[in-house]
């Protein structure tokens, strides 16, 4: 690798693109790192701005992220839960007690005039985050999913509804007017840029937002660094969340070919598991094998090695 190309930036949005975040940081050098992060679960709740992607990903570098439960803060307590429930006020999100600390902050800062993008950078460096997290834009876009049960907000299907509905078809309002901010631009337009990768993912809900935003797509189709996505499917499932399940009920394969497909004229190199058999060919792009599997911190290093190595080779 030449010393000039040393920046990496990774798309991602929440527990599992959390996971390949906290690898690159772990093996890159401090600063060398930028996150563009889904911002089209962002929702106002009992007054509080939630962005909930942007906040796994802080935890995660920060070292405060719960492995248990897999989102949230370590060593949380609950009473804020217990007396809002106890009040009969809407209990169906869960905010820990120390985590509901970020949502107050946010919202006073937003309030008072800064961007997501300001207000995503002070709690970062409070919380000594060496890595540059970027909201995807400071416009609003919100996923909203057309399920057999009418339309529904990206949380009250997630979590509310725990992803039972079947799923028909998703949109991201207020996409079509989105800008990306200069940050981001910045980002991707730096000559120093070794590499794109796009984390393992939900690529409907997670990675999908940030394409809808101008001019992302455009860029990455032209991008000089080469791009990379990894597979969010093992063994016909999802390591977590319901990308599987979307998969199953849009008519399309459950497997990491059909992952693939969605980044079709994105991508210069997609890594499968090393499990799974190779991927459909996809004209132009570099199909590899390699262990997905995040289970502990050196799994994350190891992975993100792997993507960088690949890199490097395609450059």
């Amino acid at each position: 690798m030449s010393p000039a190309r040393s920046r990496v930036v990774a798309l991602s949005g929440g527990v599992g693109g959390a996971k390949l975040v906290d690898g690159l940081a772990r093996v890159l050098d401090p600063g060398a790192l930028t996150v563009i992060v889904n911002t089209g679960d962002d929702f106002r709740h009992l007054g509080l701005w939630i962005s909930p992607d942007i906040d796994s990903v802080v935890y995660a570098l920060a070292g405060l992220a719960d492995a248990v439960r897999g989102w949230g803060r370590r060593d949380e307590s609950w009473n804020f839960m217990a007396a809002l429930k106890q009040l009969g006020a809407p209990d169906w999100f869960q905010l820990g007690d120390a985590d509901l600390a970020m949502h107050v902050e946010r919202t006073r800062r937003l309030a008072a005039g800064e961007t997501l993008t300001q207000v995503t950078a002070r709690i970062c460096g409070a919380l000594g985050v060496g890595a540059r997290v970027l909201p995807m834009s400071d416009d609003i876009v919100s996923t909203r999913l057309e399920t057999a049960d009418g339309w529904l907000d990206f949380q009250e299907y997630f979590v509310r509804r725990q992803c039972r509905p079947r799923v028909q078809q998703i949109v991201f309002e207020g996409a079509a007017a989105a800008r990306a901010s200069p940050e981001v631009l910045a980002a991707l337009a730096d000559p120093a840029l070794r590499a794109v990768v796009f984390c393992p993912s939900n690529p409907f809900v997670s990675i999908e937002p940030i394409l809808a935003v101008a001019p992302l797509r455009a860029l990455l189709a032209r991008c000089a660094a080469p791009v990379i996505a990894v597979t969010p499917i093992i063994g016909g499932a999802a390591v977590k969340g319901p990308a599987a399940k979307m998969l199953r009920e849009l008519g399309l394969a459950v497997d990491a070919s059909a992952v693939a497909q969605r980044y079709q004229g994105l991508l210069d190199a997609f890594i499968a598991d090393a499990s799974d058999p190779a991927p459909e060919p996809i004209e132009g792009v570099t199909l590899v094998r390699a262990p997905t599997l995040m289970r502990s911190a050196e799994d994350r290093a190891s992975l993100a090695r792997s993507v960088l190595e690949l890199a490097d080779r395609l450059s």
